[in-house]
């Protein structure tokens, strides 16, 4: 039974390897280099397991591709205090307030299902604001692609292969990408 289970589950990874948008990853690079040639930033954005791997991305740009780059969720004083005085769902977009988000920036949002008006409403209300300021939006998603999808100048959508496995599979492919995004980006100016 549990060689079957790595079986389906590397299958199921090479299904999504074999359909995720190669033309959205590509428009991704070519954000990513924009905002490095504007001296912009880029706030990461996830909760959860997506918060771990946004702490993590930080470090890949900051330290493999020089991009300033920072993690909503790394402070975790700031954060609880935000969350504590203004609320969950205020939380990080006063975070990029206070950093003063502009549109040499971008904000990069890991999420499974991308928010919407019931779940994850402080990545949607981030993503309001980052529209308001001019700000690029980046995302990594999955299910339908929730509101990160419709807000997102480029979004990379990983497919749905078994219900089941949402979370683990768009958990994992937020890693595979910006591991992805970094070393492409860093060869390519090699």
């Amino acid at each position: 039974m549990k060689k079957q289970f790595v079986i389906n589950y590397l299958n199921e990874v090479k299904m999504i390897c074999d359909s995720i948008s190669i033309e959205n990853i590509l428009e991704f690079s070519i954000q990513i280099e924009n905002i490095k040639n504007k001296n912009g930033r880029i706030f990461f954005l996830g909760v959860g397991g997506s918060a771990g791997n946004a702490s993590h991305a930080v470090n890949d740009f900051r330290k493999i591709l020089g991009i300033e780059s920072y993690a909503v969720t790394d402070n975790v004083s700031e954060l609880t205090a935000r969350i504590n005085d203004e609320g969950w769902d205020v939380s990080y977009v006063n975070f990029l307030k206070a950093s003063r988000l502009s549109k040499n920036d971008a904000i990069m949002i890991f999420s499974v299902g991308g928010g919407s008006s019931t779940t994850s409403i402080n990545l949607v209300k981030a993503m309001e604001y980052a529209k308001e300021t001019g700000t690029t939006v980046l995302s990594i998603v999955s299910r339908d692609g929730g509101a990160a999808k419709s807000m997102s100048d480029v979004c990379v959508l990983v497919p749905v292969i078994d219900q089941s496995r949402i979370t683990p599979h768009a958990e994992e492919w937020q890693a595979i990408l910006w591991h992805l995004l970094v070393s492409m980006i860093k060869e390519s100016k090699s």
